[in-house]
């Protein structure tokens, strides 16, 4: 067992989660949620939701002790179960050491139809902590409390500036979701997620609202705190995460739920709006009376760009013009992508936003470019984007393994899509070391084009492994069961000038079969001689490990599809230092 999650963190983990737990280093982990089978004979896709009680409750034990090793000393761990066997896992939990803070009850008004009782319309939500003296509760942030009646209702002055904390019974009613909120409600509204609703990722039978797992992030975890999910499902705990930087991974017993979990993972960046309806919070109640203040003192309103904004991008929101105008100085033609990629176009445009007193870091500001991209704003402004930057598929073929590697592994630290590594310089910088460490003597512009090429063409290499066989490019060979056919060798026995020249693909691996990497080149013997260089780049690898094993295979193309045998590749070795998550292997 390492000493450190930094391995699996931006991940969703498939495979039994007591044996993914024990992987976990102790106290390393600060919020956990857990949202387990109630075993009650649901139809999961791998899962046998009918032990009997013994069985269910041994295995609950089993997980949640797990849960409670790899906590922090002021770690939380949140548990969702329904009637049936919560009273019985209240009492597990604090046989294993947990104290409970509070039992929330999470009501909806369209539960489950009963012939025979009453209507299911709740579940319960136990609040435990490891030492009932020192844990994380965020009681004052302004996003958690919530407006009081004498606030809404009455407008008192006796009211408590700062609002409330909200009840620890929360009512959740889907009607919420169409209009909104009406000024004088006061209470907890977070819709169950239904079939129909736009939010429900739909290949779950049982997903959480993000409004509601916000909640439970922002009150019990602080930015880059590690958060963790026993229970992915529909991976709505790691996305939500994710939205509110916080570090995360989770484990899944289906493959198809990581799969399909990872790909919602993939179309979300930091700082992404939640989705679903929430209760206004004291700063929506704040912005509301800003907004009325406002209203009085003139007519045009400001245009909205955004919802859900934090207060940094309501600040540059507010310097729109700011931000168009420094672009349109700064992009020489250029369009985003490549500003925010090149590090002397990205200054110029930090120096023309200081000059236009845009608020906001470099890496806030370069983050609301893309927004105002998205929204359509540049081309609104007339801003045209027609010079080409050329740096084409020859001009990357030394280094783009290196740039691939480098994304792997600051996606792995930071958890971050390829975006946010480029918008925060600091990020980009580490970005440009790693690449640099593994193919000296580029440029960073190089670097990191290299890496949106690869994701440019990524996303359609998929496509093209559906569309042929294995057999068809040439691979067979290389597949999982048969990788003995072509001949490893060892890196001791390496002899780089015996490598043929022209296109083929090559796998490294470390002598216990661990894959680290998966290529595809148009020139092997040049790729393999920069790979493992003695001058620096071997050395990167060698601190891996020192019995490396090199599997190679020569091909008569690959540029009839590209990366379609690299993704081959990934699929059946996975290795650790591809991006294998955006190649979709």
């Amino acid at each position: 067992m390492t000493a450190t999650t930094d391995s699996m963190q931006g991940k969703i983990h498939q495979g039994d989660c007591i044996a993914g737990l024990k992987k976990v280093p102790d106290g390393t982990i600060d919020l956990a949620f857990a949202d387990p089978p109630f075993n009650i004979g649901f139809k999961y896709d791998q899962y046998d939701d009918t032990l009997e009680d013994d069985q269910y409750i041994q295995w609950s034990h089993e997980w949640m002790t797990q849960i409670h090793r790899v906590l922090k000393v002021n770690g939380t761990f949140w548990l969702a179960i329904g009637d049936e066997y919560a009273a019985e896992l209240k009492v597990e939990a604090k046989k294993i050491g947990f104290h409970c803070r509070s039992w929330v009850i999470w009501y909806y008004t369209f539960g489950v139809n009963c012939k025979k009782k009453f209507t299911r319309s709740h579940a319960h939500l136990f609040h435990f902590v490891k030492d009932e003296k020192d844990f994380v509760f965020n009681h004052l942030d302004m996003d958690l409390r919530v407006p009081s009646a004498r606030q809404l209702i009455y407008n008192d002055a006796r009211a408590n500036p700062i609002g409330r904390m909200p009840d620890d019974t929360w009512i959740l009613r889907p009607q919420e979701l169409v209009n909104g909120f009406e000024p004088d409600e006061d209470t907890w509204h977070f819709p169950r997620v239904a079939g129909t609703f736009k939010e429900r990722a739909g290949f779950h039978g049982c997903q959480m609202p993000e409004q509601l797992l916000a909640r439970i992030i922002r009150t019990c975890s602080c930015e880059n705190d590690i958060v963790i999910d026993p229970f992915s499902g529909s991976s709505t705990t790691v996305a939500v995460a994710k939205k509110l930087n916080r570090r995360h991974f989770s484990f899944e017993l289906s493959e198809d739920y990581v799969r399909l979990g990872t790909e919602r993972l993939n179309r979300i960046s930091v700082g992404d709006a939640l989705n679903g309806a929430d209760e206004p919070s004291m700063n929506e109640l704040n912005k509301k009376k800003q907004s009325k203040a406002t209203t009085k003192r003139s007519n045009k309103k400001a245009p909205t760009l955004f919802t859900n904004e934090d207060k940094v991008h309501s600040m540059i929101a507010a310097e729109q013009n700011g931000i168009v105008e420094a672009f349109a100085h700064a992009n020489h033609g250029y369009a985003v992508d490549r500003l925010i990629a090149d590090p002397i176009l990205n200054e110029d445009f930090q120096v023309a936003c200081d000059r236009l007193s845009v608020p906001g870091t470099p890496a806030e500001r370069n983050r609301f470019l893309f927004r105002i991209r998205k929204a359509g704003k540049l081309k609104s402004a007339g801003i045209y984007t027609k010079t080409k930057t050329n740096i084409g598929w020859k001009d990357i073929e030394p280094f783009i393994f290196a740039s691939e590697i480098a994304w792997r592994q600051t996606s792995n630290k930071y958890c971050i899509s390829l975006d946010e590594m480029f918008c925060d310089p600091r990020i980009a910088i580490q970005f440009d070391k790693i690449a640099a460490d593994f193919a000296p003597g580029f440029t960073a512009l190089e670097y990191r084009w290299a890496a949106l090429r690869l994701r440019k063409e990524g996303s359609s290499a998929l496509k093209r492994t559906k569309l042929q066989s294995a057999k068809k490019f040439g691979i067979d060979q290389l597949n999982k069961t048969s990788i003995k056919q072509v001949p490893g060798i060892a890196f001791s026995d390496l002899e780089l000038n015996d490598v043929e020249q022209g296109p083929g693909v090559y796998l490294i691996r470390e002598a216990d079969g661990t894959a680290l990497y998966a290529g595809e080149t148009e020139q092997l013997a040049s790729r393999i001689r920069r790979t493992f260089d003695e001058s620096g780049p071997c050395s990167m690898w060698l601190q891996r490990s020192p019995e490396l094993e090199i599997y190679i295979l020569p091909l008569q193309s690959i540029a009839d599809h590209r990366f379609a045998r690299q993704s081959l590749l990934l699929k059946w070795h996975r290795p650790q230092w591809n991006y294998v998550d955006h190649l979709k292997a």
